[in-house]
């Protein structure tokens, strides 16, 4: 079965070494985006996956359909329009320096689309599973167009939602929004939220006490009790000792129980843009195949894992690969 994921695909432009951006005389480009990461992410792990979206018709356009192709990616359903690409500028951390991100993502082509330029009823025909999230939303009202209309057409078509929050202040802030109304609406349509007990305070207006696993149940519940489509809540619990040693968590809640995995200590980072793209295909990748929540939480856990170790956004790991993991293996594979 196909999933069908939407969202903007976009640039990113980085200074190489971990430079500044007023340091550094040139910038390093690759393709990434939320929902692109987890197409690529599931393409690589073998699921036919289709991406539904709209890129400039030009050659940053074509750069970005190829990386996608790259993947295994149907591209057939993302208009050509005019404009430009969306893109991001990312300075990355070290040591106790964290990672900056600068947008630049006004006017590009997919936040100026309509509606009517995507096929969305072609891209779902026979979808196992719509990807979508809260990025797509906070451009501003033509991005909360596009979203509406992509979860109609999920809807109409009788195909589950897969929602990560994904909440981007920085965005939202640039226009005036009403980030909780506009989610709240989005994920009323969802089977399974990506979101940890923040997002969801933010939907439901309301703090959660407690610490730890008791706060993310409390939260759980209150989401499962006012969507009452939910039927899987999946989140990460992270904490960071310095840019390059992180220690991560993983949990997927359903409405009768949940599971947590241990924390594991994540190391020698490459890069951590992604990370959560990445877990929230390894939960999608356990979903599909019928598991259950252990086996959802700790393939996710496994790919953020691994994707820290992989420069770029996207997250090319094969299925022998995330099958071979183990936090603690790090020798050559001969």
């Amino acid at each position: 079965m196909t999933v069908t994921c939407f969202g903007e695909i976009l640039l990113r432009l980085a200074p190489p070494g971990r430079q500044l951006l007023v340091q550094s005389g040139s910038l390093e480009m690759v393709v990434g985006g939320a929902e692109a990461n987890v197409a690529s992410a599931l393409a690589s792990l073998g699921h036919a996956v289709r991406f539904a979206g709209v890129v400039a018709d030009n050659p940053l356009g074509e750069r970005a359909l190829a990386a996608l192709r790259a993947c295994g990616v149907e591209t057939g359903h993302i208009a050509r329009a005019a404009g430009r690409m969306g893109l991001y500028f990312l300075e990355a951390g070290s040591g106790l320096r964290p990672s900056a991100i600068t947008y630049d993502r006004v006017g590009s082509a997919f936040a100026e689309a309509a509606p009517e330029q995507v096929d969305f009823a072609g891209a779902l025909a026979g979808a196992r599973l719509l990807h979508c999230g809260g990025i797509t939303p906070a451009l501003g009202p033509k991005g909360v167009a596009l979203a509406r209309a992509a979860q109609a057409a999920a809807r109409g078509a009788g195909v589950p939602i897969c929602f990560d929050g994904n909440f981007r202040a920085q965005l939202w802030a640039a226009w005036d929004s009403d980030p909780a109304t506009i989610l709240r609406e989005l994920v009323a349509d969802a089977t399974i939220l990506i979101g940890n007990h923040r997002d969801i305070a933010l939907l439901l207006g309301r703090p959660f006490s407690g610490e730890g696993e008791d706060r993310r149940r409390e939260a759980a519940e209150a989401a499962f009790a006012a969507f009452p489509n939910l039927e899987l809540i999946a989140s990460t619990a992270r904490h960071l000792v310095t840019s390059d040693h992180h220690r991560i968590s993983a949990r997927v809640d359903s409405r009768e129980g949940s599971h947590q995995t241990g924390e594991i200590d994540v190391t020698g980072i490459v890069d951590r843009i992604g990370t959560g793209d990445a877990f929230a295909a390894g939960v999608l990748d356990g979903w599909l195949g019928g598991g259950d929540l252990a086996v959802m939480a700790e393939r996710g856990l496994a790919l953020a894992a691994l994707k820290h170790t992989i420069a770029g956004d996207m997250c090319p790991v094969s299925r022998a690969m995330l099958d071979g993991f183990s936090a603690g293996a790090g020798d050559v594979r001969r």
